[in-house]
């Protein structure tokens, strides 16, 4: 990893300079993450009569980014057996509300449940214990059925907070420590504030002056959006959102995580929520991350894991930050300025056996496919195009599964003559042939009816 050159340091510069005097902000703060690090930070404003000097290890609130805190931590207790996402929430948490929702639903906000506590203001009062929260919850007037839209509740992460502690042992926050903060290193996350930290404020809409927010202890509703860090920390979880860590997350798990679970017909496919994770338009296709609010702060964080890209913004004003557009439009000008550099193609040392009778030219009726060896992958194209349609992975069974496209997670098989040559493919009841309609296949082979 090097850092951006003076110029794109400029241009970002720039980017975060226009968004605190748009959103007047009393202190802007954020960072660009590419190949697995920081390579670029800045800061812009002061921090309103504070005596401490604004930088990358300054912090500030990151409200619902902590949600995505929570659910790593549930998808590790799955990883580890100890829960099932398909398990009904009752399963862990007996007698609660909503108990016959699933952890799943609850992870991608389609549980259908209220979006906050009975009560007050929770963000702006101070906290209760988990059995005070539990027994206000009144799951008779439910917005919506399970499954049936994307509605965005942070009185289910309050919920999972809670299994989290019961399944791991110990708080909630003591398990964001141990299984998250400490393996990749974030010394500087906490979940009240240390020095130096920013203080949070509202900005009077006419007079510009400062009204200080308080800074509660959320108590159960912690896991909702309680935690503080720094644009150097939240670079160090940026760079694990795409590359995964050994003591933390798989690569696999978090590409199940980044996958579209729920959403809206007013987004469309502009915007949707996976397994804990904000997914939106934008940068190679998809960025993923999350959005925070508290009062006080504003907070972003998305990472491109195509192009290994990622951008972190933090702010101490209740509004004025465009909380995903500011890193979108950060990582729009690092690639406008740095492009990415594609991995170089690299000539195949050796085709598995498996593989091998796959290669060339199949036909799925009249369609001409194109199937070869790239990277680990069998990957087929249209003839006539040359867009790829389908890829397979070679398992250690020798097993052909589809990684993308509509066979995806689906096997490919090789149907064989008496003599053990191969006479088609075929997935899910698609057969592929060497020739068009070959008569020596099943179904669809043979000439068309009406030929």
């Amino acid at each position: 990893m090097s850092p951006v050159t003076d110029l794109t340091s400029r241009r970002l510069l720039a980017v975060v300079a226009r968004e605190q005097a748009e959103g007047r902000l009393p202190s802007l703060a954020a960072g660009v993450v590419r190949d697995g690090g920081l390579v670029w930070s800045g800061e812009y404003g002061g921090l309103a009569g504070e005596s401490i000097e604004p930088g990358p290890d300054v912090q500030y609130r990151i409200g619902s980014i902590t949600k995505t805190m929570t659910a790593v931590l549930v998808m590790q207790l799955r990883d580890e057996g100890l829960l099932d996402l398909a398990d009904r929430l009752d399963a862990h948490l007996p007698g609660v509300g909503y108990g016959d929702r699933t952890i799943r639903s609850l992870l991608a906000h389609s549980s259908g449940m209220q979006s906050e506590p009975e009560g007050r203001w929770w963000e702006r009062s101070p906290g209760v214990s988990f059995d005070e929260l539990a027994a206000a919850i009144d799951d008779s007037n439910a917005p919506f059925t399970p499954g049936q839209t994307f509605h965005y509740t942070n009185l289910a992460y309050g919920l999972l907070g809670e299994v989290v502690a019961r399944l791991g042992g110990g708080s909630w926050f003591d398990q964001v420590e141990e299984r998250l903060l400490r393996p990749l290193g974030m010394a500087r996350t906490s979940y009240l504030p240390e020095a130096p930290a920013a203080a949070g404020y509202s900005v009077h809409h006419f007079a510009g002056t400062l009204t200080p927010e308080p800074a509660q202890d959320t108590g159960a509703m912690a896991p909702a959006g309680q935690v503080w860090s720094t644009v150097s920390d939240l670079g160090v979880y940026a760079s694990f959102l795409i590359d995964g860590h050994d003591d933390v997350l798989s690569r696999a798990t978090l590409a199940e995580m980044r996958t579209p679970l729920s959403g809206t017909a007013e987004a469309g496919l502009s915007s949707g929520q996976g397994l804990g994770l904000r997914l939106s338009s934008g940068g190679s296709g998809t960025l993923v991350g999350h959005t925070g609010s508290m009062p006080g702060f504003l907070a972003g964080l998305f990472v491109d894991p195509v192009r290994r890209t990622g951008a972190v913004s933090l702010a101490n004003a209740t509004v004025g930050l465009r909380c995903a557009g500011l890193p979108t439009d950060l990582l729009e000008e690092l690639e406008s300025s740095e492009p990415t550099v594609v991995d170089a193609w690299e000539p195949a040392t050796e085709v598995p056996a498996a593989v091998e009778e796959l290669l060339g030219l199949w036909h799925w009726g009249n369609t001409a496919l194109a199937f070869s060896w790239e990277r680990g992958e069998v990957v087929v194209t249209s003839a006539i195009t040359g867009a790829v349609t389908e890829r397979f992975r070679l398992g250690d069974d020798g097993t052909l599964l589809g990684t993308s496209g509509y066979h995806h997670g689906e096997a490919l098989r090789v149907a064989r003559n008496p003599d053990g040559s191969t006479n088609h493919l075929v997935c899910a009841t698609f057969v592929y042939t060497r020739q068009p309609y070959d008569p020596r296949a099943p179904i669809p082979g043979g000439a068309p009816t009406g030929s």
